[in-house]
């Protein structure tokens, strides 16, 4: 996360949480349902959500472990050991977080290659569209190196 977003002096709306997480309003209500907020308090008059700045936080954790690809299931983990405290779950988070980074490195590796062929590819045409034989064989070739490692 590039930075810490400033917490909401007056609760927020759940439309007003969504737009600051990124997250849709069913998704919301469903993070809720099944844990991951807890009950999120409503306003008296009218009973709709309202998020505390301490719930906001929350969102926006979720939200960044969400966008790395981290699955519900995790994140429940992740809040259950948060709550046991830092003493008895320091090694378990290290370890959720040290797979989870694990992962996200095998899929830049893939993203790499991904990125290899398609600039391949482009410069392949962009040779044919130039007409420079030479170019279009050494951008085949990257193709080629990019498919081995597929």
């Amino acid at each position: 996360m590039a930075a810490t977003k400033a917490a909401p002096e007056a609760p927020l709306s759940i439309q007003e949480m969504a737009q600051r997480s990124g997250f849709s309003e069913p998704t919301l209500r469903y993070y809720e349902k099944v844990g991951l907020l807890g009950a999120v308090p409503r306003d008296d008059s009218s009973g709709h959500r309202r998020y505390d700045s301490a719930l906001a936080e929350r969102v926006d954790a979720l939200a960044c472990l969400r966008s790395s690809g981290m699955s519900v299931a995790e994140m429940r983990r992740y809040l259950a050991l948060l709550a046991e405290g830092d003493r008895t779950a320091a090694a378990e988070q290290r370890d959720l977080f040290a797979r989870h980074a694990d992962r996200l490195t095998a899929e830049i590796d893939r993203l790499r290659v991904r990125q290899a062929y398609m600039r391949g590819k482009a410069d392949m045409w962009d040779a044919r569209y130039r007409n420079d034989r030479a170019a279009e064989a050494a951008a085949v070739k990257q193709v080629e190196r990019a498919l081995e490692e597929f």
